[in-house]
């Protein structure tokens, strides 16, 4: 007996160490697996290595390759999606705080289906047939998750991986035929390429994931090389007001104001302000509105102001409102507001929230659809203009419908001043580019505190107002003809859905060859 008792407590510490170390290799390539959702973050703006996503992915995709288990390569798969969307957006801090984590690990519960996709098509030893099956099924996965976390009641479509080639218009021309959607399915087809090349050991496998890779790369340049590029129908001169950080509104008013005025004598036929460039209610602040009548007729163009104010039925809203010399020409009211920064969600369950950040105090008012302002030029030429207001410029269906209603310019206002010094502008603005090449349709960019932007229809920038500058930013803007539609124009979200419809096929052949799950066995 008591020999017994001597050998216990050794015993119990061996058990113990077996523990801690199984709990260690259960938790190390999950932290791993987190690490790697950050690298493809630095292929966006500001960090900028855009080539970087075409293999930024790999890291991740092979620590669900290689999990010993379905489930355990869904665990990874989720770490990674958490992973990604905490470096993302991590500059939501301010706004949201303590939201930011639980965000992370919702969304990231998304990739938890591409770790299981992974890990039943690309664990060795690697088929040819397997192998082909996920250079389709993988980025329809990764496509799935960003469609699903794009839908606005869940946030809206920020950090698509398409949007990290925003520099560049040859591979965008994929996003004139299938939308951001299409960029992002060609970025993971070619790591999903690469980690074949690199885990595969047969030759047929490797060659066919050679061969898909190279298709892939060569097929935004071949289609911009191909197409024509969007017939030009004049030009119009268009200028962008940054008035900088500005905490006082009225300050902001007068800057916005002054930087206007130093227009006057110069060929403008559209001036744009800022969001939330003026805090009154221009139908019922006639001074306000008398200035901007001013200004319109001094420069000879006609303004499009950001009207962030309390309005007569006394809800917030945020306008952006056409002004000419004899008053309101138009107004739209943004219908798709930030999670937290405008409204928050379930307000009586986390309005908490806005007492530890800047959530917002109250919910803005939104409107109730969207609509093309009748601008005109300084000619008096119709000018329709597809204004949308700041986090609008994520979604791809919103610019979608202004080309289809006539736009002949898509139109920005943004105020990104919560978020200088962090990566947030630069990310936004970039948004303006990919809405230019699937459109067909130059777009602009006005923020209060930069960066303000031009770029032409294919997604080219032309002009830029950084961060640390103030003033107006002035560019000619080649226009397109008003018949120009672009395939995504025309046929939509086509890539997306067909990638949910590969998902839930592969879901059900997955479920159907599970043990157990009915299929015969062979």
């Amino acid at each position: 007996m008591s020999r017994r008792l001597a050998l216990t407590p050794p015993a119990l510490g061996a058990s113990a160490a077996r523990d801690r170390d199984a709990r260690a290799r259960r938790y190390r390539p999950r932290v791993a697996a987190l690490a790697a959702g950050a690298l493809p973050v630095l292929a966006f703006p500001s960090a900028g290595l855009a080539e970087l996503a075409w293999v930024g992915l790999v890291p991740g995709l092979l620590l669900m390759q290689r999990a010993p288990g379905a489930r355990e390569a869904a665990v990874r798969g989720w770490w990674f999606g958490a992973g990604f969307i905490l470096t993302a957006m991590y500059w939501l801090i301010p706004s949201i705080g303590p939201a930011l984590p639980l965000l992370a690990i919702v969304f990231g519960a998304l990739q938890a289906g591409l770790g299981l996709a992974v890990w039943l098509l690309l664990h060795p030893p690697l088929t040819t047939r397997r192998a082909l099956l996920a250079l389709a099924v993988v980025p329809a996965v990764w496509l799935t998750t960003e469609y699903a976390r794009s839908w606005h009641a869940l946030g809206g479509p920020w950090a698509l991986l398409g949007a990290t080639q925003w520099q560049h218009p040859t591979v965008l021309a994929l996003a004139s035929a299938g939308g951001i959607w299409l960029v992002s399915a060609a970025v993971v087809a070619v790591n999903t390429g690469v980690l074949v090349l690199l885990t595969a050991t047969e030759g047929r496998p490797r060659a066919l994931a050679a061969l898909t890779t190279v298709l892939v790369l060569a097929a935004g340049p071949l289609l911009f090389a191909l197409r024509s590029a969007p017939a030009p129908a004049g030009a119009v001169t268009v200028a962008l007001v940054q008035p900088g950080v500005v905490e006082d509104p009225r300050a902001r008013f007068e800057a916005s104001a002054a930087a206007t005025a130093g227009l006057g004598g110069r060929s403008v036929d559209l001036v744009v302000w800022g969001e939330s460039s003026s805090t009154a209610d221009l139908d019922r602040d006639p001074a306000a509105l008398a200035r901007l009548r001013r200004l319109a007729a001094v420069t000879g163009a006609e303004i499009l102001a950001g009207e962030d104010a309390r309005k007569a039925d006394g809800r917030i809203s945020k306008d952006a409102v056409l002004v000419t010399p004899d008053g309101i020409a138009d107004r739209y009211r943004k219908i798709r507001l930030v999670p937290f920064g405008e409204y928050i969600p379930l307000r009586p369950l986390l309005g908490w929230i806005a007492g530890v950040s800047r959530a917002a105090g109250e919910n803005r008012a939104p409107g109730t659809a969207f609509h093309v302002l009748p601008a005109t030029d300084r000619t008096g030429a119709a000018l329709p203009v597809g204004a949308l207001i700041c986090f609008e410029s994520a979604f791809p269906d919103m610019s979608r419908a202004a080309a289809r209603d006539g736009a002949r310019v898509l139109v920005y206002q943004s105020s990104t001043s919560t978020f200088q010094r962090t990566w947030a502008p630069e990310q936004h603005v970039s948004l303006a580019a990919i809405r230019a090449a699937e459109t067909g349709r130059p777009a602009v960019q006005a923020s209060l505190t930069g960066v303000s932007a031009a770029f032409d229809a294919q997604g080219r920038e032309l002009a830029r107002l950084g961060t640390d500058r103030t003033g107006a930013l002035t560019v000619r803007l080649p226009l397109t003809e008003p018949s120009t539609l672009t395939w995504y124009d025309r046929v939509g979200d086509v890539v997306p859905v067909a990638a949910l419809l590969v998902t839930a096929g592969a879901a059900a052949v997955a479920w159907r060859q599970r043990p157990g799950g009915g299929s015969p066995q062979r």
